[in-house]
């Protein structure tokens, strides 16, 4: 089974939201042709950066059905369906197969500590829920308060349908391992894609890309071409551009979506309450992080 089609750029997809806080069908085609028209390889739907914790399975639904409807083919679309049960994340990956995705992600339950035998158990019932579908173990520890151990992932290797993991660790050291599985990896922590190329990531996927995608392909392109140095040089620039996004008292997603705004992209609303909106002094730290995206840019691009 080749697995090509999976390296690059993967921008993690915003939650896309009217005035009245509701999923916009509207906002979401637009926000999706406008990451493609950057020259992404793919989008990640439904994850951390979708807000889908705070998202009805309905909400989930309804956002990877315009996704969809956009992209028709053009780019490589992996939906990440876990929910807090398996009911609702096995509806969620039938739901995807049935619109044709080329993957499906979920990372453990959370909340209760389960034993390993009681996650694979989750997972392969996911996965039997779309049965002709690509799955891909999210790995977030820092979230999840679950780890991917190696004894867990060799017990899903067994499931024929398994091929990757996005990993979002810290320890570059986990995709090495990983990789060594016979699996590929995603680079998940923005803050070292370069280092996660190195250790053996097929590419990346990221909270941050969508407000700079330039970037984060200009890294994997000089990684390609072997310019260790000048990949280097981009990705502490993109590291300084983090930091001050997560500078501000509103949530980092509420900024970026200001940032994407800021650049001419589409409004896609703000955040989901518990996340916290933007406050006013929020509003410069979002047009300091524009004016340091659009030199990188004009630097690098």
């Amino acid at each position: 089974m080749s697995t090509d089609k999976y390296a690059g750029v993967f921008p993690a997809f915003y939650a896309c939201y009217d005035e009245e806080g509701n999923v916009s069908p509207e906002r979401v085609e637009a926000l999706t042709e406008y990451l493609i028209g950057k020259g992404i390889q793919g989008l990640y739907v439904g994850g951390s950066s979708g807000e889908c914790i705070y998202q009805s399975v309905a909400d989930r639904k309804l956002t990877l059905e315009h996704v969809m409807k956009v992209a028709k083919g053009r780019v490589v679309i992996i939906a990440h369906v876990a929910c807090n049960n398996t009911k609702d994340s096995q509806e969620l990956a039938a739901h995807a197969e049935s619109l044709g995705v080329d993957a499906i992600a979920s990372i453990p339950p959370i909340y209760f500590r389960l034993p390993e035998h009681a996650i694979a158990r989750y997972w392969n019932d996911i996965s039997a829920a779309a049965p002709n579908t690509d799955f891909i173990i999210y790995n977030i520890p820092q979230l999840a308060g679950v780890s991917l151990t190696m004894s867990l992932l060799k017990e899903m290797k067994k499931n024929p349908r398994v091929i990757g993991v996005k990993n979002s660790s810290m320890p570059v050291q986990d995709i090495q391992m990983f990789r060594d599985e016979g699996v590929i990896v995603f680079n998940g922590p923005d803050e070292q894609l370069v280092s996660g190329l190195a250790a053996g990531a097929i590419g990346g996927i990221g909270g941050t890309y969508a407000a700079m995608p330039e970037l984060y392909l200009k890294v994997r392109q000089l990684f390609l071409e072997g310019k260790m140095e000048e990949a280097r040089q981009v990705q502490n620039d993109i590291c300084r551009i983090i930091y001050k996004m997560c500078s501000a008292k509103g949530n980092m997603y509420a900024v970026i979506k200001e940032i994407i705004r800021r650049q001419g992209g589409p409004d896609v609303g703000g955040v989901r309450l518990p996340l916290a909106a933007l406050e006013e002094a929020d509003y410069a730290i979002a047009e300091e992080c524009t004016k340091m995206i659009q030199t990188a840019v004009a630097a690098y691009c």
